[in-house]
């Protein structure tokens, strides 16, 4: 299964942090947990977010919430990103799910306001997918609204079946079943699906920058459109005659 874990390819350039007033958290102790980087020179395009919680192994808290729905918005408005690619800073681990712990200490009025961010934010992770998203798993992160996507993806029996089990599933397992589109053989540094992962990065991009030239054109068209010179055009094509443009 896709799980993208810290690499050991040389950094291109510093983790750049969005700037973003500080909390109380183990990720205001040890940085944040959510880093944002902007690969550069034939990688150009692509943008990693990592992930950055080892002590509760990324389980989605409220500040790791927050910092990612942040990062996103972020991300939204800068058009140089072309393909998303999420990846774990904690070794072994990509994101461990909720964090029961602290929602135990939750009224039950925050609880029912930070599960509607959660969904919120697999709902804007779903929609960064026009940007070429990478995801890691077909949900990409365990948490709100598993119960809704599930189904979708495989099916109302397979999907009933997986979440009244609770069943375990391995990366060549889940591929079989469709969640994930690739499994791969882990090496020696741990990083085996990161590259698999940035592999596909660099296959996407060419494709997303023709998407962006038909985007282009698709609004230079739409310009056209009420012209007096592509009625001309069309009327003259229908009626077999030479086409009599303005200024001509």
């Amino acid at each position: 299964m896709l799980r993208p874990l810290t690499s050991a390819l040389r950094l291109l350039r510093p983790w750049k942090p969005l700037q973003t007033r500080g909390c109380a958290s183990d990720g205001a102790a040890r940085g944040r947990e959510i880093q944002v980087r902007a690969l550069e020179g034939p990688d150009q395009g692509i943008t990693e977010i990592l992930m950055n919680r080892p002590r509760a192994r990324n389980a989605l808290g409220n500040v790791f919430v927050r910092e990612l729905l942040e990062a996103l918005a972020q991300l939204r408005e800068d058009r140089q990103v072309r393909v998303l690619l999420f990846r774990s800073a904690v070794k072994g681990v990509f994101c461990a799910g909720a964090d029961l712990k602290e929602r135990e200490q939750m009224s039950e009025a925050e609880v029912e306001v930070f599960v509607q961010r959660l969904r919120g934010m697999m709902t804007e992770i779903a929609s960064t997918a026009v940007m070429g998203l990478i995801e890691t798993t077909r949900g990409l992160l365990p948490g709100a609204g598993g119960t809704q996507r599930l189904p979708r993806c495989l099916g109302v029996a397979l999907a009933k079946e997986l979440i009244f089990t609770g069943r375990r599933l391995s990366g060549t397992q889940a591929q079989v079943l469709g969640l994930v589109n690739h499994a791969v053989v882990q090496n020696e540094e741990g990083n085996a699906a990161y590259h698999r992962a940035r592999a596909l990065a660099q296959e996407i991009l060419p494709q997303v920058d023709i998407a962006s030239g038909m985007a282009i054109e698709g609004i230079c068209y739409a310009q056209n459109i009420p012209t007096q010179d592509r009625l001309e055009g069309m009327a003259a094509f229908r009626e077999k005659r030479p086409p009599k443009f303005v200024g001509k």
